[in-house]
């Protein structure tokens, strides 16, 4: 959406697959996943120890959602069922610091989310860099790991389909609720041009 001129190469990590040296690449993405952090599988303490290699070498690195909370749990920080119970739909986001690749983001903004849990303790030496609902949405280390609890990646389609598939885990007042929330846009080209400059200072 901001970059397309920049290529990815996608790793299903779930499934074992790892890239075999981070260091051939400018920067990572972690993106959402249904698996908790704190599953126990198979998948998740390779993650984990990856994520902390990439720390040591200051490597650029975003996390949203899943790897919002693998970032944290990696660098000592915890997760925690979220005490709001499911939060699904548009959700309005609260800047509390506002590093200069944030710069396109408005002071409120809003982003597609679908968790349950939430970082309930930032790791030692992390910023909090918003919040919503009163809890953390998102967090920097120095200037060369960001967060967010919420899907920049979500498209328009994707949350519709994924909250018609949630319809029974979200309970009728809730549906309607993430329903409803839908009708407004998401603030994504505002997010994905503040993401590309966060990897491009990052280097």
């Amino acid at each position: 959406m901001a970059r397309p001129d920049w290529k990815t190469t996608a790793f299903q990590i779930h499934e074992g697959q790892f890239p075999p040296d981070i260091t051939t690449f400018d920067g990572a993405m972690i993106t959402g996943s249904p698996a908790s952090t704190r599953s126990g599988l198979p998948w998740i303490a390779p993650l984990l120890t990856l994520i902390q290699d990439m720390d040591k070498r200051h490597f650029p690195l975003f996390g949203a959602c899943f790897g919002h909370q693998a970032i944290a749990l990696a660098l000592d920080g915890t997760v925690g069922e979220n005490p709001n119970g499911w939060v699904h739909g548009l959700v309005r986001n609260e800047l509390q610091t506002s590093p200069p690749w944030a710069k396109p983001l408005p002071q409120h903004f809003n982003l597609y989310g679908s968790h349950s849990e939430y970082v309930s303790q930032l790791p030692a030496g992390a910023t909090p860099c918003s919040n919503s609902t009163g809890l953390n949405a998102g967090f920097t280390v120095d200037s060369h790991i960001w967060t967010s609890q919420h899907h920049p990646e979500m498209s328009p389609d994707f949350i519709t389909a994924l909250t018609k598939e949630m319809r029974s885990a979200l309970g009728p007042d809730r549906y309607k609720q993430a329903t409803s929330s839908l009708a407004a846009p998401a603030d994504q080209a505002a997010f994905a041009e503040s993401l590309a400059r966060f990897f491009e200072q990052a280097q």
